[in-house]
């Protein structure tokens, strides 16, 4: 019993005793509920669709080693007396590595979130996947420069002229890539807003295509003469796009022209006549049809239908179907179409 009394580095054999028992029983402890609640958790996390649980096993995984083992060792310390040095020494090293381990959770969390948003953005738009996962790269950079200067804050550094610093070089090269942060941007608010998406067919000023790619740069579109134009991302937000894919309906206007010798009954049964070839019509909706002006050389009207497709191609029928039709039902109700014509009266006067 005398030997347990004994004094090493200031604490007695029996409370080193104490302390690495204690040290056993937590760190055997904290495993365990580790690995029991990643069990659980993970049951639950299969079982429901809730994301919260399946995060927390995440991070729960990402609990290491040596951290669980340092947080047994400083339970273990506080049962031993400790110099005041080495204990200030020893407390600034435990929240060192709290401070690691707060960054490899949140870390985690980051890693978590960014996945399930890519795994739904992908069945939606692929293209979407390159973007956020930059984005991620860019939140996990963010978020360890935090850490490193939370470490150096805490190791006595003053990190006041670092984080200065780091402010003014940040400008120098904000200043020196905006082209590509405004690209970048571009390619984020793309993502995130989707005014269009890979498959769409739009039309920006005079150029159109079908979306083949969006990149964090550039977005690359076919076009129908096969060739590819590439647009950076920021000029191309700031254009007027046409988004032809996201159209319900497309609204058709039809114009064409009768010869002055048509009749009134006539003129008011061509009224008729269109309507009842539009109604016919399958995936097409009649609005209107009006005598609407005198012409040059013509009695001219106006057509009003939409087209319940935005398919470009069942456009092209349904307009090809009326077109055929009012010609053939004009040739025999005796209608005939107008063309630019003069006619020149000759005035003959005798000569005195």
């Amino acid at each position: 019993m005398d030997l347990f009394q004994e004094y090493y580095l200031g604490n007695t054999l029996q409370s080193w005793l104490c302390a690495f028992i204690t040290l056993i029983i937590t760190f055997t402890t904290l495993k365990i509920i580790q690995r029991i609640l990643i069990r659980k958790l993970s049951k639950l996390a299969a079982a429901t669709d809730n994301q919260i649980d399946d995060l927390i096993v995440s991070m729960l995984k990402k609990t290491k080693f040596f951290i669980i083992l340092i947080a047994s060792v400083y339970l273990a310390s506080l049962t031993i007396t400790i110099k005041p040095s080495i204990a200030e020494l020893w407390q600034k090293f435990v929240i060192l590595m709290l401070i690691f381990q707060s960054g490899l959770w949140t870390s985690s969390g980051i890693s978590f979130t960014l996945g399930k948003i890519i795994q739904k953005r992908s069945q939606e738009d692929a293209s979407s996947k390159t973007t956020i996962s930059f984005l991620g790269f860019v939140s996990r950079f963010v978020l360890w420069i935090i850490i490193l200067l939370l470490i150096l804050d805490n190791l006595g550094v003053n990190i006041t002229g670092l984080v200065a610093g780091l402010g003014i070089g940040g400008i120098a090269v904000a200043l020196a890539v905006q082209n590509i942060l405004g690209d970048l941007l571009a390619s984020l608010s793309i993502v995130l807003d989707k005014p269009f998406v890979i498959g769409d067919f739009i039309v920006v000023d005079s150029l159109s295509g079908t979306i083949e790619h969006i990149g964090i740069k550039t977005t690359r579109i076919r076009s129908l003469s096969g060739e590819q134009l590439i647009f950076s991302n920021n000029d191309l937000l700031k254009s007027r796009i046409h988004n032809y894919k996201r159209m319900s309906e497309r609204r058709v206007i039809l114009n064409f022209g009768v010869i002055y010798q048509t009749s009134v009954v006539k003129l008011v049964a061509i009224k008729k006549i269109v309507r009842d070839i539009i109604e016919k019509q399958e995936n097409a909706r009649f609005d209107r049809v009006h005598f609407k002006e005198y012409g040059d050389s013509s009695l001219n009207f106006e057509v009003i239908y939409f087209v319940m497709s935005p398919d470009y191609s069942t456009y092209m029928d349904i307009q090809e179907s009326i077109n055929l039709e009012i010609f053939r039902q004009f040739g025999n109700e005796g209608v005939e179409f107008a063309y630019p014509t003069q006619t020149v009266y000759v005035c003959n006067q005798s000569m005195e």
